[in-house]
Formats: C-alpha cells, structure tokens, sequence
C-alpha cells in the first residue's frame, strides 16, 4: 500500500506539471522561438536524445517537467530572432498562457472521464447516510455509511431535508436517533456540533449518492461545469478572505501529497477526481496577476503591447525578484498551515 501512496504521488505530481510545461513547449515550437531543452522530471539526465536544437531527456526525479526556451533569461536574451523575448507581445502572451490551458483541458478530460464511465452523482433526498466524517459526532456514536436515521427525538425523519430540519436548532445539545442498519434498528444519543459556517446542528455525515449513466456529450458538459464552477468558487473565496483581512486556508505540497496518498486508498475513480481538482488549482493559480508565475508575465506583456515598446530586461528582472519574494511567501505560509493541520503545531503549543 506504501509503494502504490508513494507511486500515486509521483505519477500525479509529475503528470500535472508535465502537462503544464507540454503546453508552454508546443506553444513556443508554435511560435518558432528556439526551444534548448525539453524533460520529464529534474535532476541529472538518465535518457536524453538530441533533435534539431532540442534536448529531449527523461530525469532522475520524474515530478514535473522542464522547458527551456533560448532568451527566456533576462540577463541572458540577446534580442535575436527565435529568442522568447524577442518575439511580439502576443506570443509571448500566447506561449505564457498555453501552461495554464492545458492544465485546465486536462482536468476537463479527466471529469469528463469520470463521468463517462462511473456516471454523474445523484444526491439523494432520503435520510440515509452516504458518508460519516472521522471525528465527527455521529463517527463517534458508531454510525457508519449506509445507515439510514429513522427518527430524531421521536420526530420521524423520511427525508433529507427532515433530518437537516430537525438538527438545525439542537446544537450543542444530547439528540435521541433511532438508526437503521439492515434488517436492524437501534438507538443512539449523540451530541449535536455547530456547522461552522451556517450555525446550524450537524453530526457529521453526507447525504447518500447514487449515479445515473451519462453519455460522451453529458459528460463532456458535466467536466466543463465542474471545472467552471470549482474556478469561480475558488476566486469567490479568496476574494472574500481578502476583502474581510482573513487568513485564507491553503494547502501547499505537504499538504497535497498527503491528500494524494489517501486518494490512492480510496479507488481510482477519486484519484482521478482529485488530479481534476488539483490540475484545475494549479491553471488557476498560473493564471493570477502575480510576478514571474505565467499570469504575471501575461500582465507584464499586455503592458507592452499597450505601450508599443519592449520592457527592459531590468525592469523584468525586478518584476521577477518581486515575484519570486511573493510565491516563497505563499509557499511558505501555505507549508507552515500543511504542517499544522498534520499535527505538527502540538511542538509549538498551538
């Protein structure tokens, strides 16, 4: 089980990044800028053949991908032809994009993928339980998945919406359920928690789910929506964190190889759900107006094509060094979050 967690991550870690660098790759060999080096994975080369003026190598560490373009450096780009920043403002734009927009196709395969071939989940509207929450109360008064709650406090509960009607005034207070399970039923008193968000009573399960087949066309609709819809859910929360001075929750890469180990325990259908989610956060984060990730470098060539005239390769670097200072921030606020959430804040006394 080790080996397949540790497989898991590197294959997902390395095929996501990998996609992303594709598609910077067949944009610049699009636009005709030189293209030195192309490879799966870092480190030092254990396969490489060299093609026209491409080096194509597989690496000894296979997580992520390496593009390297003739004048992408700064300090190196001489202004000659076939250099990236040499070339029209566009292309540069067109080439800076094209990572994010693959990250954001592939996830929309993958859905769409998931779709087709385990069918679109349907929330269902009864009082079974789809899912219990570890920790949550009703984990700890033993119910478990598939469960169904017959009656709560005497009140008899036949839908979802009853079950959610009868919990929502009972916080913090000692809830008589009578619980089926089987050809079986029994009773439990769990005391119901506070849902952080709405305030409401909740024990800490899901509803139950079943799915209806869905064809090629569905569910190509279907991995678009979803693709759409986690983008826009995730700008609208970090938009309010920022509005309301909250400190957003972030996972970084301890936190997200964590999620990926679990996910290869739990089927192959969620692992391919999560690559979706995960490939659709990092186009989305690429695709921010923050310096020297490929959304910066779309704002900074956009300002050239509005000025007419190429920036200079000082003002790039600053740009850069900004950027740089920036995504070690988040990269390390977001590291600093990963490790208190496994725990690790217990040393510190938080």
């Amino acid at each position: 089980m080790i080996i397949l967690q540790i497989l898991g991550i590197i294959i997902g870690f390395g095929f996501l990044i990998f996609i992303h660098e594709l598609g910077h790759f067949v944009a610049a060999k699009m636009c005709k800028v030189r293209v030195l080096a192309f490879a799966l994975g870092f480190g030092p080369d254990i396969v490489k053949v060299n093609y026209e003026e491409t080096k194509y190598a597989i690496k000894a560490f296979p997580l992520g991908g390496l593009v390297l373009m003739a004048g992408e450096n700064p300090s190196e780009a001489k202004g000659e032809a076939g250099e990236y920043l040499s070339l029209k403002w566009y292309k540069k734009i067109f080439i800076a994009f094209m990572g994010p927009f693959c990250n954001y196709l592939l996830a929309v395969f993958l859905f769409t993928f998931i779709f087709n071939i385990w069918g679109t989940p349907i929330l269902s509207n009864s009082s079974r339980i789809g899912d219990v929450l570890k920790d949550q109360p009703a984990a700890q008064a033993g119910l478990v998945a598939g469960d169904r709650i017959i009656s709560i406090d005497g009140k008899n509960v036949k839908t979802w919406n009853d079950l959610s009607e009868n919990l929502k005034d009972k916080v913090d207070k000692e809830t008589y359920f009578v619980v089926e399970r089987g050809s079986n039923s029994f009773y439990v008193n769990i005391l119901v928690s506070k849902n952080p968000v709405t305030g409401a009573g909740v024990i800490g399960i899901t509803p139950y789910i079943t799915h209806a087949d869905a064809n090629i066309f569905e569910s190509m609709y279907l991995g678009s929506k979803a693709v759409i819809v986690q983008s826009v859910m995730t700008v609208t929360y970090l938009f309010n964190k920022i509005i309301s001075f909250e400190k957003p929750d972030l996972s970084g890469p301890i936190g997200i190889i964590n999620i990926l180990a679990n996910a290869t325990k739990s089927g192959i259908d969620e692992y391919l759900k999560l690559l979706g989610v995960i490939s659709v956060a990092l186009g989305l984060f690429n695709l921010f107006p923050i310096p020297m990730v490929d959304g910066g470098m779309i704002v900074l060539f956009f300002v050239e094509g509005i000025i007419k005239k190429q920036i200079s390769t000082k003002v790039v670097q600053i740009y850069n060094t900004i950027g740089l200072a920036f995504i070690l921030a988040i990269f390390i606020f977001a590291t600093y979050s990963d490790l208190l959430r496994l725990g690790i804040g217990k040393l510190f006394g938080k």
